[in-house]
This record gives C-alpha cells, structure tokens and sequence, in this order.
C-alpha cells in the first residue's frame, strides 16, 4: 500500500467521522429568540426557553430532510465500505479500484444530501423558504461537519486516484 492510499483513507475515515458526528448533532439550524433558542436537527430538535434546562425531542421531518438523512447514511456507508476496502487493498490490490468508486458514489449521495437539505427551511420551526433562511437563524455547527465531511472526500478521492501528483 502507498503513502496515497494510506492518506486518502485517513482522508475517507476523517469525512465518516464527521459525518456521523454531524448527523447524530442537533444543531443544523438554529434560531436565537429572546424568548429562547431552537435546534433543529435531522434526529433531535433541542429548546432552551428562558435559560431552563435544554429539552430534545425527534422532530417531525419535512421529505426534503428525510432524503438528507437517507442519502447522509448511505453516503456513510459508502465510505465505511472504502476504508475497510483500502484496507484490504494491502493484501488484494484490486480492491483500490472499487474504493475508488464507492467512495465516489459517497461523494455523490453527500453532495445530494448538500443540495436537498436547504429546500426544507419552509418548515414552521424555522419559517423560511426553500434555500432562504430567515434572518434570525443561521446553519449550526452540525451543517460545518457536513461540509467538511464532503470536502475530505472530494480530497481523499484526489489522492486515491493520484490526481495531486503529475506524470
């Protein structure tokens, strides 16, 4: 196994990571009221009125969510699949090729996941519109991870198909 596959499997495990801890995160939006704050995730929506303990409960999903959630985990997948791929790669070469596309079709499930996501700000939790959101909300740190997810990726696809180094 060469420095780049083992780099970019570091790569694809640095993006599962995020992923999941993105996913199992309430905080993909928040609003800030006066009255109290609101988390809203893709398994948790968590308030906190007037100071008082923070409440979480599963939210009701739009579609538009459910589709983010779905592609999330089956981009997940996707990568876990290719790590344990890259490993095998060591004793089986061949493997390197079916990593490469599997975690392409991750990169493509995440970046699904990235464009389906904002059609569900109409949602009365947050009250926006599709791909607006209103002005007293903005993405939470959990929608940061998604993205950096997405980005280590597309990286790690770079270095698995040895893109980065010419000749």
């Amino acid at each position: 196994m060469d420095k780049l596959t083992v780099i970019s499997g570091c790569l694809f495990l640095a993006a599962d990571i995020f992923a999941v801890a993105s996913i199992a995160n309430p905080d993909w939006i928040s609003t800030g009221e006066p009255a109290g704050s609101l988390s809203v995730g893709l398994v948790l929506q968590c308030q906190t009125l007037h100071g008082r303990k923070r409440i979480c409960v599963p939210p009701r999903l739009p579609g538009e969510w459910v589709a983010t959630s779905f592609f999330i985990v089956l981009g997940i997948i996707s990568l876990s699949v290719t790590c344990s791929l890259l490993v095998m790669s060591h004793w089986h070469h061949e493997a390197i090729r079916v990593a490469r596309w599997i975690a392409f079709t991750g990169m493509v499930l995440f970046c699904m996941a990235a464009l389906v996501f904002p059609m569900g700000f109409y949602i009365s939790e947050i009250g926006g519109q599709p791909y607006k959101l209103p002005n007293n909300t903005m993405v939470g740190s959990s929608y940061v991870l998604f993205i950096l997810a997405i980005f280590f990726t597309i990286v790690g696809l770079l270095f698995a198909g040895k893109v980065c180094l010419p000749g």
